[in-house]
């Protein structure tokens, strides 16, 4: 498939496709670089992946990073950011950055927030100063910044059987949606849409259609993995993500596990991003193809072998489980970094994995084998 170079340096490319699901591989092209898909996005909300620097994270593999508007619209400010010479030169990371709109944070600060039809009033979490974000300041905000994708500002609904609470929150984020691509300018920057509709397929595919002929640089699934039944998530997964176009980058937002990226993949999603590689890691929990390993346990106390045999992340390379447990239970500082290290590697090259049994032909045979290892019920 020819890429589509539309939009000054972005497109999107597929290079190759699953014989039996809607799984497949990639490139998309931006301003600062190309990046393979399907492809793990560290989450970067505030400039920067909790404990991990920008080189630790291209020794991962990482290719393109995330960051929020809102946070960083807070702390440190658009102003301080332009001066720096952009978001990328600011935080050290000349690859791809794909910028979260903020939406998320409609649902998350709840009790902070008022929805209207012009956008959303905040209380800052930070400092409690009145704040009011409308479709048209998020893109101001993320052309300001410079990030390679932007998102448009959407409403994130809780999760609800309440159709009717589910369908407002369509329409609102398809009246912003338009509002957005208005105004959005910047010729280097991609715009992505999203499609919400909560659990309700009927919903998804009426906002995935009506989104769709705005006519956007990507989409999204967003709404998913915030608290619903993970059945009705998989469900999601695999009915609505096909549907989106073949010739755009497709984006599971906030998703997630290692079984969700492979059902996400098998769905025909490109793009994933979630905390979990170092939420986990400041816990001290790590994943591995053996599954999760929970360093702070005792039996770990005098296990001298790394996190996992077969990663050569630095933290495998050099430390033991027994290092990494006394580091988390001496509370020091180390710890933490070093497993969300492991994390991020794990994540990483765990989609670069799923990218290869892609274009090889054995992508059902990967699916079995992460289902057996994260998902207790297959066993």
């Amino acid at each position: 498939m020819k890429t589509d170079l539309t939009k000054k340096n972005f497109g999107f490319q597929e290079t190759s496709r699953d014989a039996t699901t809607s799984a497949r591989t990639g490139v998309v092209h931006t301003a600062h670089g190309s990046f393979e898909t399907p492809v793990f996005m560290p989450v970067g909300t505030q400039g920067s992946v909790k404990g991990i620097a920008p080189r630790d994270l291209e020794d991962a593999g990482a290719e393109i990073l995330l960051g929020n508007a809102y946070h960083l619209y807070i702390r440190p400010g658009i102003d301080i950011i332009q001066k720096a010479g952009g978001l990328h030169k600011f935080m050290g990371w000349n690859h791809p950055i794909l910028t979260d709109s903020g939406g998320y944070q409609v649902f998350s600060l709840a009790r902070l927030r008022e929805i209207s039809e012009e956008g959303v009033h905040f209380q800052s979490h930070f400092d409690g100063d009145k704040i009011f974000l409308s479709p048209e300041k998020v893109i101001e905000i993320q052309a300001a910044i410079g990030s390679d994708i932007a998102m448009i500002f959407d409403d994130c609904p809780p999760p609800t059987q309440d159709k009717d609470r589910i369908r407002q929150s369509l329409e609102i984020t398809l009246r912003w949606s338009e509002r957005a691509k208005a105004h959005h300018r910047r010729a280097d920057q991609a715009l992505f849409g999203i499609v919400q509709g909560g659990i309700f397929p009927d919903l998804r595919m009426e906002s995935l259609k009506r989104t769709v002929e705005l006519d956007f640089d990507g989409y999204a699934l967003g709404g998913l993995c915030v608290g619903e039944d993970k059945a009705d998530t998989l469900r999601i997964f695999h009915e609505i993500t096909p549907a989106l176009p073949a010739d755009k980058p497709r984006y599971l937002m906030g998703v997630g596990t290692p079984l969700d990226f492979i059902e996400g993949v098998a769905g025909g999603a490109d793009m994933f991003d979630c905390v979990t590689p170092t939420r986990y890691g400041r816990n001290g929990s790590a994943f591995t193809a053996a599954g999760l390993i929970v360093v702070r346990n005792g039996k770990y106390a005098e296990d001298n072998r790394p996190l996992a045999e077969d990663c050569d992340c630095y933290a495998c390379r050099n430390f033991s489980r027994a290092y990494l447990r006394h580091l988390l239970n001496a509370e020091e500082m180390l710890g933490p970094q070093l497993v969300s290290l492991h994390n991020i590697h794990y994540f990483v090259n765990l989609l670069k994995e799923i990218r290869q049994s892609i274009r090889e032909g054995r992508f059902s045979a990967l699916r079995e084998k992460i289902t057996k290892q994260f998902d207790p019920d297959s066993r």
